[in-house]
């Protein structure tokens, strides 16, 4: 029977490269999605042309409980094992202090800590069954916040508290380790080239990494590192020396 991996928001950037070496290493691979359907399925059909009945698609809101809950049952009906769980979706803006509302708040709160919570207690019976690995992707900004995304940070030091405290409350049975990026990937709704060179001035590598720097370090966490649980790996090219 073939391990078995669900990776959120797993369509493109970070997590279509996780979902990629992970496939390459044999795992069956569950492709979560919301709105990227077409990069979704792309990537299925991917991965499957590549080695038949190795992946399949899920579309799910998880900052909506029920769609969370019916994303879980349908997992459980479907796979007998589920040797690997991997939190990447997210989401990410900025936002002053003074502009924070109750919306903004609860969609990042929601997105980025209740739904990794809740869907790692939901599928808690096939993680034990597997002696599963859980790998929660923070931010190297949750551990020194970024000047303008106070809820933000927030949301990825909550979640990096959120690894210790299943680290310590699921062993033996479960290994809970997270992985914190720094300058990957630029956002998706732009940064200035300016911003980018400063902020690259201050990493000690002098560029960016690869979206494969990231689901290596996965690929370390769920195949090589069965005495590590609750850490914090970060993947920054030296940038957390200076923040």
């Amino acid at each position: 029977m073939s391990k078995t991996i669900l990776i959120t928001g797993a369509a493109k950037r970070i997590g279509a490269s996780c979902a990629r070496l992970m496939h390459a290493e044999g795992y069956t691979l569950i492709v979560h999605y919301q709105n990227s359907e077409t990069e979704a399925m792309a990537l299925v059909a991917e991965l499957n042309a590549i080695r038949t009945d190795s992946a399949w698609g899920l579309r799910a809101d998880l900052s909506d409980s029920a769609q969370l809950r019916d994303l879980s049952v349908r997992v459980m009906d479907r796979v007998e094992r589920l040797d690997g769980l991997i939190h990447n979706a997210s989401q990410f803006f900025p936002c002053e202090v003074a502009d924070v509302d109750e919306n903004v708040w609860n969609s990042l709160f929601n997105s980025n800590l209740k739904a990794p919570f809740f869907l790692t207690q939901a599928l808690l019976p096939l993680l034990k069954q597997s002696q599963a690995s859980v790998i929660n992707m923070v931010d190297i900004y949750g551990q020194r916040p970024l000047l303008g995304h106070a809820v933000y940070s927030m949301t990825k030091a909550a979640l990096i508290a959120m690894t210790h405290s299943l680290a310590k409350e699921l062993a033996p049975d479960i290994r809970v380790n997270a992985v914190a990026p720094g300058a990957i990937l630029w956002p998706e709704s732009g940064h200035e080239q300016t911003a980018q060179i400063e902020l690259l001035s201050k990493v000690a590598l002098q560029r960016c990494g690869e979206p494969e720097d990231i689901a290596k370090a996965v690929r370390y966490l769920m195949l090589d590192a069965p005495y590590v649980t609750g850490q914090v790996l970060n993947i920054d090219g030296g940038r957390s020396l200076f923040i």
